[in-house]
């Protein structure tokens, strides 16, 4: 029984984290953004200034304008796996700080367990939580911002469960007096502190590095990241992509340096960033290329969403597509609890 929960588990984990490096790290979870903003602009923007979400995987943004805002986020993932997550920032004081807090929450819902000879034995539960608190300082005189998260991490699978925790470590160069901003992200140090089965696993550590620039008489604002940079060969060839001879022999996808090159960039356009309503656009390269098919235009990869905002209160909603047969819908509710208009 408990040989096959760990198999159905990370089979789960496989099929579904199709950005991720997905089956060799426990947590996988821990890479997964459940903010719609950020899932519009492609999944994994770094550089957002004034967004309550985007210190959960960037700490070095925590700032002061973020103070006394809470967002509310739920994505109807794939399978029928439920992710949400609530956000909320409160600045201490002007020579302290701001404190930034996070709960994710991943639910798999009811599964069937079997033991090894695959009679069933009824259902179970499997979820996933991360807790996480984050505190950025500026160095005096420059526009230089470090951030760190502390996460602490449970996962349960029917009465086995795990515990780990990790620590994320930022560097962004910020002005709000010039277009571009920069960063780069380390993020998920960390170790288990309880295994599911007495051997420690590896947890989804992740470095990359982040970019963007406002134009100057267009109002749209650019996007850019190179994730993954920890592993650079990210390639896995495309099953639909293999071809088979009259002899029956197999040739897999020969993947090119350029190829595996572009499957480290995710980009994305905000349309109207500083207005009441905001468009957004995003691409993720390395999803388009492992969930593309033969003759078939599946627009996997793709991204797109939209915010509205009305006084206290913004909406923000996201469609990201991952293959002709599956997509995902991501919403957000943001409430700034300082303004009372």
């Amino acid at each position: 029984m408990k040989k096959l929960l760990f198999i159905f588990y990370f089979s789960i984990f496989s099929n579904s984290m199709l950005s991720q490096i997905g089956g060799e790290n426990i947590y996988q979870f821990l890479n997964l953004s459940s903010s719609a903003r950020q899932i519009a602009l492609g999944g994994e923007v770094l550089t957002l200034m004034d967004d309550i979400n985007q210190p959960t995987w960037n700490p070095s943004t925590i700032n002061p304008e973020i103070d006394g805002k809470l967002s509310v986020n739920y994505s109807s993932f794939l399978a029928g796996i439920n992710l949400g997550s609530v956000s909320y920032a409160r600045l201490i004081s002007r020579r302290f700080g701001t404190i930034h807090g996070n709960i994710t929450y991943l639910d798999y819902g009811s599964l069937i367990g079997a033991d090894e000879q695959g009679n069933e034995t009824g259902n179970f539960r499997a979820n996933d939580l991360a807790l996480s608190i984050g505190y950025s300082i500026n160095l005096p005189w420059t526009n230089l911002f470090f951030g760190a998260n502390l996460k602490f991490i449970n996962s349960a699978i029917s009465t086995f469960s795990s515990t780990g925790v990790a620590v994320d470590l930022a560097v962004l160069y910020y002005s709000p007096y010039k277009p571009y901003t920069f960063t780069i992200v380390a993020r998920n140090f960390g170790t288990q502190l309880q295994s599911f089965n007495g051997t420690n696993e590896k947890i989804p550590f992740k470095l990359a590095v982040g970019a963007s620039y406002q134009l100057e008489y267009i109002p749209l604002k650019w996007y850019l990241t190179l994730d993954n940079l920890q592993q650079w060969d990210v390639s896995t060839p495309n099953p639909s992509e293999q071809t088979t001879d009259l002899e029956g022999n197999v040739t897999e996808q020969e993947i090119s340096f350029l190829d595996n090159t572009f499957r480290h960039l995710i980009v994305g356009a905000e349309f109207f960033p500083e207005s009441l309503i905001n468009l957004r656009l995003g691409y993720h390269f390395r999803r388009a290329a492992e969930l593309k098919l033969q003759n078939v235009r599946t627009f996997g990869g793709i991204s797109f969403g939209f915010g509205i905002r009305m006084n206290r209160f913004k909406f923000n909603y996201a469609f990201s597509k991952y293959h002709s047969a599956t997509n995902a819908s991501t919403f957000s509710l943001e409430i700034d609890l300082n303004n009372r208009r």
